[in-house]
């Protein structure tokens, strides 16, 4: 999931653009880019594969101009992209994954549309989402082309001349929020980016919903339909900042009632300390010892944030060394303990198995129990650049083991009541060379984030796809010669 920032501003937005694009460096670890519009486009992109946003970005933000600006931290395409377009040129930003993009890109190429971009699937996302809009009638148009055509999810941002276009995908799986401030209006996917730039959150933007923001204020292009929101659950659990806010709920705190509920499954276990693994689990773990009673303790430190997620790059490789080298253990802590390590997740397991659980063994821990604040993950996810296969998933691989074979009949596997899932737990705690493995229940972690079952995403879960998840549309190709001129569009909400 990409983190996305634009604002539009009645001065100069460079620093703005570069810090509010900077709180977003939790989302994505391939690329960062910045586009600004003064008279011309300025356009930057910088590889953040062995660095950091600010590093890359700081000399080149000083030297930008322009009122008005979009940004991105990426977790695969290199963005943004510039299209000069029969609507007027314009520079797009994207989050999500389409699913069928392959299948739309050969469309458009049967077309006679051509792309210049390149990425490692053959087509760049952003520089597909640009074209499929330039099909359209007007802007407008052409983003309800894209939320037809697209199987997945898309939320973008569009810099032209009006403003900055937001567009949240029709199933609000990623967020945007519109925040204010007394010379500027800015739209972000982490409300995080607000506070020390200056602004008040005024909107969440809704699913399907467009708005085009400018120096002098808002206005909505595109109503929205919030009863089809299924806003990614995730987001809560891990991939979110803890100091945002999604549909008006903040993560540090929804963290913390997950690790309540773990502990209140717990009450057969004597620990002498809980712990989470930094920085997501951190929240999880101050939840379960608020409510256990037991102390809260350090016996893994993350060195610096600069070593970023270990979920988020796109090999195996990195991940593993980026797991290795950022936690190192206190054996002072450690030595002698019975532990509850609550972790956000459990992925793959291989960094949790060797570069966290043999950190404590090797340092003298007693007991080892884990708890992950979600349940074992069963799908690839359909919306967002994770993982894409169901044997890297360390549940799959306690079923395989379990039946002897692949297989898809999982159902017993899911529920927390059935024999067949305490099996796969045990495979699991067993591979791990742990005490104890108790992972949450979809029901809690739903009553943890206090919406209704039904406004989330739990795909990854459950299997249960979220209503019109694709809609297999063909594009819609318009005739140029004889389509309508661009719609103008009044700037209504002012300062």
């Amino acid at each position: 999931m990409s983190g996305i920032f634009g604002v539009a501003t009645k001065g100069n937005c460079a620093e703005t653009i570069f810090y509010g694009t900077d709180y977003h460096s939790h989302l994505g670890t391939e690329y960062g880019g910045i586009a600004v519009l003064d008279k011309e486009f300025t356009r930057q992109i910088h590889n953040l594969n062995q660095s950091q946003f600010k590093s890359k970005f700081y000399d080149d933000y000083k030297h930008i101009k322009g009122n008005k600006g979009i940004g991105v931290i990426s977790d695969y395409d290199e963005q943004p992209i510039y299209l000069n377009s029969r609507h007027g040129p314009f520079c797009i930003v994207t989050s999500g994954y389409v699913e069928n993009a392959e299948e739309l890109a050969q469309e458009l190429l049967d077309k006679g549309v051509s792309f210049s971009e390149v990425s490692g699937r053959a087509v760049n996302t952003p520089e597909l989402i640009a074209k499929l809009i330039n099909q359209g009638n007007n802007i407008v148009d052409g983003i309800e082309n894209v939320f037809d055509a697209i199987e997945g999810s898309c939320s973008l941002l569009l810099l032209n001349k009006d403003g900055i276009y937001a567009a949240r995908d029709r199933l609000g799986y990623t967020p945007l929020i519109v925040g204010k401030r007394s010379d500027a209006w800015a739209v972000t996917a982490e409300t995080s980016a607000f506070p020390n730039n200056g602004f008040e959150i005024v909107k969440h933007i809704a699913p399907g919903e467009i708005v085009l923001l400018n120096e002098n204020g808002m206005v909505q292009s595109k109503p929205g339909d919030d009863s089809r929101n299924q806003i990614c659950a995730f987001l809560w659990i891990y991939t979110g900042f803890p100091a945002s806010n999604y549909e008006g709920i903040n993560v540090e705190i929804v963290r913390e009632k997950c690790g309540r509920f773990l502990a209140k499954h717990d009450r057969d276990i004597d620990v002498d300390l809980v712990s989470g693994v930094p920085d997501s689990g951190l929240a999880h773990g101050l939840g379960y010892a608020m409510e256990s009673g037991k102390p809260f303790r350090r016996p893994l430190v993350k060195y610096t944030p600069g070593y970023g997620r270990s979920y988020t790059p796109p090999s195996q490789e990195q991940r593993d060394l980026i797991a290795k080298m950022k936690l190192i253990p206190i054996k002072e802590v450690i030595v002698g303990n019975s532990i509850v390590i609550c972790e956000d997740s459990i992925v793959r397991g291989t960094q949790l198995k060797n570069f966290t659980i043999k950190k404590l063994w090797d340092c003298g821990a007693k007991e080892i129990h884990i708890r992950p604040a979600c349940p074992p993950l069963m799908f690839p996810c359909r919306f967002n650049l994770s993982t894409r296969s169901t044997k890297e998933l360390a549940a799959r691989k306690a079923i395989r083991s379990l039946e002897k074979k692949d297989t898809e009949k999982i159902s017993e596997y899911i529920d927390h009541n059935c024999e067949k899932y305490r099996q796969m737990v045990e495979w699991i705690a067993k591979d791990l060379d742990v005490t104890t493995l108790r992972y949450q229940r979809v029901d809690d972690m739903v009553k943890a984030i206090g919406l209704p079952k039904e406004k989330l995403c739990l795909y990854c879960w459950t299997g249960e796809c979220p209503k019109s998840a694709g809609s297999k549309s063909k594009i819609k190709i318009v005739d140029i010669k004889k389509s309508p001129k661009k719609d103008s569009t009044q700037i209504k909400a002012k300062l």
